[in-house]
């Protein structure tokens, strides 16, 4: 399919912006089928006010525990449930071998 740049224009800010032919092909390799709303410093600001990359680069929320293994204190990603094990990365580690 041949592509032709096209001008849109923007819904946040109003301002006219180029959907280009390079664009479009790439939207659609990648099953996009709508056209962008947004100028590119829309966008970017849009993505700055949802945090970053949509949160993907935030720290994440750690939970202190307490090894099943060894005893020794240590943080994890998720909250640790009664009953349930909980190991620190070296004895995590040296179970996965």
């Amino acid at each position: 399919m041949s592509y032709e740049d096209k001008t849109l224009e923007c819904v946040e800010c109003g301002a006219s912006f180029t959907f280009s032919a390079d664009e479009q092909e790439l939207f659609a390799s990648r099953g996009f089928t709508n056209e962008p709303k947004r100028c590119l410093q829309c966008r970017e600001s849009r993505k700055q006010q949802r945090g970053g990359d949509y949160g993907y680069n935030r720290p994440r929320q750690m939970f202190d525990a307490v090894c099943a293994s060894c005893g020794g204190e240590c943080q994890v990603p998720f909250e640790p449930r009664q009953g349930r094990p909980v190991y620190c990365s070296d004895c995590y580690a040296k179970m996965k071998r």
